[in-house]
């Protein structure tokens, strides 16, 4: 997991046995970013939405696949703005990544900010700058 700001960490595919640690990292919500069967042996939504509920996390599942809606970008303003940590993951954190800095934008916060804090987590912003 790597911290983005305050209350949003991202991280590449979770397993659902893992799940259950998040409540003691101060996670409330868990966002999936993956669509269902992108790779092969990838634990299915239901599965990780399930580990989620038995932690007693929310957990939205906004998965993305061939570029980033207005929808996809909303949704997420709204997984984040639910109140507590969030957890958002896919297949590297770079998605989850993306859609955290476009929700953050639309939200007001600046863009050399969010571009800044993506970096300090290992993340290249450039191919979305023009939307930030």
């Amino acid at each position: 997991m790597r911290r983005l700001d305050e209350k949003v960490w991202v991280a590449g595919q979770i397993a659902p046995e893992a799940v259950a640690e998040l409540p003691g990292l101060g996670v409330t919500m868990v966002v999936n970013n993956r669509p269902d069967g992108e790779e092969p042996g990838q634990p299915a939504s239901a599965e990780i939405e399930a580990a989620a509920k038995a932690a007693g996390l929310g957990y939205r599942h906004i998965p993305i696949a061939g570029g980033l809606s207005e929808g996809d970008v909303a949704a997420m303003g709204q997984a984040l703005d639910a109140g507590g940590g969030v957890l958002a993951f896919c297949r590297s954190g770079t998605r989850s990544t993306y859609l955290w800095a476009l929700a953050r934008a639309r939200a007001g916060d600046d863009a050399e900010t969010i571009v800044g804090k993506a970096e300090a987590a290992g993340y290249d912003l450039r191919p979305i700058l023009p939307y930030l």
